[in-house]
């Protein structure tokens, strides 16, 4: 029976999509949902795409109510992976899914994390600290933003003259590199 992963996105989806790429073959695991509280959101026609049920929830839903911790467990969910969502995770989802929630952040923490600090954000403070390199950091969720333990980090070097654009797309590469083969690592190692 294969392992199931969960996608939580708010944005565009462009990691979701790598992990779904990744997985879309594979006889161990699969991506079995892609849920997002943005309703506008590129992920769900990613999602759609790849035939992929999805579910948009709002702020009541997800903080008051158990429908979406209800929803993952009838789905028998293994992994959860955020892949650019913003919103921090309700305890009643921490508490079922102890290291087996995971997020990627555009910077080597544990600088330029915290609340507000995603996207274009974090390149900018990046750039404007004139740091001689920029990364990424894979980690565990708990409570806090950006705050679990790390599972992995990569770098890139940031070269004079580069711009936000260019600082951007070489986080990107690193994400899209290392998140679905980081995801793989990680559910391979849960016991079904």
């Amino acid at each position: 029976m294969k392992k199931r992963i969960a996608i939580f996105a708010s944005g565009s989806g462009s990691n979701a999509q790598k992990i779904m790429e990744h997985f879309k073959r594979s006889t161990e695991a699969e991506v079995a949902l892609v849920l997002t509280n943005n309703p506008e959101s590129y992920v769900l026609q990613r999602a759609d795409s790849f035939e992929i049920p999805s579910h948009v929830f709002d702020r009541h839903e997800f903080y008051q109510t158990d429908e979406v911790l209800d929803l993952l467990k009838n789905l028998d969910i293994d992994l959860i992976v955020l892949a650019g969502f913003l919103w921090l995770i309700p305890e009643n989802l921490l508490k079922e899914y102890p290291g087996r929630m995971i997020n990627i952040h555009p910077a080597l923490l544990p600088k330029y994390g915290g609340k507000g600090m995603y996207g274009d954000k974090v390149h900018k403070a990046v750039l404007e600290a004139k740091e001689p390199e920029g990364g990424i950091t894979i980690h565990y969720v708990n409570e806090h933003y950006d705050e679990g333990e790390f599972i992995y980090q990569a770098k890139y070097r940031i070269d004079k003259g580069d711009n936000l654009e260019m600082v951007k797309f070489k986080g990107q590469q690193l994400e899209h590199l290392h998140y679905p083969r980081i995801v793989e690592t990680l559910i391979k190692k849960i016991k079904k």
